[in-house]
């Protein structure tokens, strides 16, 4: 195991003013207000980055050395969407061969009065197969899957930890840890979520499997032999050594960062339309945004998991004691 550090910087929440001796002239309002608002949206921007990896996960990816099209289990590696240097979906699939799959995981941050919702996301450049007569029918180009951490306000900096909800393919599944009051409530709960200590604190632990990359909590997926253990990180974004490198740091990326993720739903060379699916140049099926993630038998309607994840937490789960439907921050909906 590498020598890790803490990563969560000091936030500073307020505006420092100072007084100018011998001056009496007021502060112009129109310079003020936006420096104000700037910084109330640094600090904002801030706090979200270091609660979304107070409880990313440390998430297990199995992988599967064979067949042509795995490129010997590189592409069970996670990556930058943009991994190859620009955003187009449609040369993800050719490109992953030559160039480096830098470890990334995606997140988003939704807020009410009583919770936080963090949405994360990890993608893969190939959906693949090794059985050679499915070949561009079982596959496809670009992946993207994930999980929604529902955090309770405690009133301590990052609060607690009350269950996952996770996407495998078109299906959702609910774990909670041990201690949780979350219960099955429309949806069946689907199992115990692990708690592994890291970095001074206790994170979910989750895995995705080879090939098609469904994601639940470990380890209802596990590795079958090979495999990465990625480790969450402010700031680095590692290559695996190989496909059985059980110390790799993935690095959390804002979903709504400037030219992020969320800036590009209107790209034509990345989705078919706003609405999150993403384009590409083979394969059969294909992969949605966190916006347009869907379970279709269940109550919540396409996306919800992350644009509306107060209202799919509900359905889910009972007992969840004073829950806040109402948004102070989502900006999936313009409110921030």
């Amino acid at each position: 195991m590498k020598t890790r550090f803490t990563q969560v910087a000091l936030l500073a929440t307020g505006l420092s003013l100072s007084a100018l001796t011998g001056c009496d002239k007021a502060a112009d309002p129109q310079v003020a207000a936006p420096q104000a608002a700037t910084q109330s949206a640094n600090a904002t921007a801030a706090f979200k980055a270091s609660l979304a990896l107070r409880w990313a996960p440390v998430h297990y990816q199995d992988t599967d050395v064979t067949g042509d099209h795995g490129l010997s289990g590189k592409a069970d590696y996670i990556s930058a969407i943009n991994f190859d240097g620009d955003w187009s979906g449609t040369n993800n699939w050719n490109n992953l061969a030559s160039r480096a799959a830098t470890a990334h995981g995606y997140y988003s941050v939704v807020e009410t009065g009583t919770h936080w919702f963090i949405t994360y996301a990890f993608f893969h450049a190939r959906d693949w197969t090794d059985i050679v007569f499915a070949y561009n029918i079982d596959e496809h180009e670009n992946d993207l899957e994930g999980l929604l951490a529902v955090v309770k306000k405690d009133g301590s900096t990052y609060g607690t930890l009350q269950g996952i909800v996770t996407v495998a393919h078109s299906d959702f599944y609910s774990f909670v840890p041990a201690g949780s009051p979350l219960q099955a409530n429309q949806e069946d709960m689907d199992g115990t979520l692990t708690m592994e200590q890291f970095n001074g604190g206790l994170h979910p632990v989750t895995a995705q499997e080879a090939k098609g990359h469904g994601l639940k909590a470990f380890p209802y997926y596990k590795l079958n032999g090979d495999g990465i253990k990625y480790f969450p990180s402010a700031t680095v974004a590692e290559s695996p050594a190989n496909a059985d490198d059980r110390d790799v740091q993935y690095k959390l990326v804002d979903i709504f960062e400037p030219n992020g993720l969320w800036d590009q739903r209107f790209n034509t060379a990345l989705f078919t339309s706003s609405d999150g699916g993403f384009v590409k140049s083979r394969g059969n099926g294909g992969a949605n945004a966190p916006w347009a993630w869907d379970d279709g038998n269940d109550v919540p309607g396409r996306g919800e998991l992350a644009t509306d994840p107060a209202k799919l937490v509900n359905s889910y789960f009972k007992n969840l004691g004073a829950f806040d439907l109402n948004y102070v921050d989502n900006k999936y909906k313009g409110i921030q």
